[in-house]
This record gives structure tokens, C-alpha cells and sequence, in this order.
């Protein structure tokens, strides 16, 4: 069973930057996969980056298109923590941000513990 919590959500202007973390309690989290997705109201919750865990050949992270460059995700096996810094956000960025992990399988989807969300919001 793993639990995960987020933080560092909050206002930020256009252009700004925000680092989400996730803070994750279980054992073998190392070997866990991390996602972060993010979900507007009344839409589909949408995949934004994930990074494997180590029983992956390699590891490696994949994003969606609307965050390459801007984003940027890691993952503290130590301190069983994962992070995504957000860069040159934007209002279309604004929603609420999601992490969640699972063992093995494709990166973007199939995730089996979820956290309870942290508000980005992203003022013009």
C-alpha cells in the first residue's frame, strides 16, 4: 500500500515557475513508477510527465507534449519523494495537479494509487 501527498501548489503569474512535490509513504518505493497528471473540471484527467522505477531496464522519464521543456520531473528514492518543476507557466496551465504511482507497465497510464491533489493556478 503506498500514500501520497502533494504539495507546493499555489498562484503563480505567467511565466512563473511552481515545484510540485509528492510525498509518498510504503516500502519499496524505489521501485514504484510516478506520474503526474492534471484534470480540469468536467474534462478527462490528462497525463503531464511520469518517470520509471528502478526495475526498468533504464530509467526514464516521458511527457506529454504540452510540458516538454517547460517541465520536469524527478524522483528522490531516499527521501521517497517525487517532484515535477513546472517552468514558463501559462493559464492554460491552471487545474489541479495529481501524482501517482505503480509498479511496472507503460508509463502514462494504469496507475494504481493516486494522491489527493494539489491547485495550480496561473494568473494572465
Amino acid at each position: 500500500q503506498v500514500q501520497l501527498v502533494e504539495s507546493g501548489g499555489g498562484l503563480v503569474q505567467a511565466g512563473g515557475s511552481l515545484r510540485l512535490s509528492c510525498a509518498a509513504s510504503g516500502r519499496a518505493f524505489s521501485s514504484y513508477a510516478m506520474g503526474w497528471f492534471r484534470q480540469v473540471p468536467g474534462k478527462e484527467r490528462e497525463f503531464v510527465a511520469a518517470i520509471s522505477g528502478i526495475g526498468s531496464y533504464t530509467v526514464h522519464a516521458d511527457y506529454a507534449d504540452s510540458g516538454k521543456g517547460r517541465f520536469t520531473i524527478s524522483k528522490d528514492n531516499a527521501k521517497t519523494r517525487g517532484y515535477l518543476q513546472l517552468n514558463d507557466l501559462n493559464p492554460e496551465d491552471t487545474t489541479v495537479y495529481y501524482c501517482a504511482a505503480k509498479v511496472g507497465g507503460p508509463l502514462r497510464s494504469g496507475y494504481r494509487y493516486w494522491g489527493q491533489g494539489t491547485q495550480v493556478t496561473v494568473s494572465s
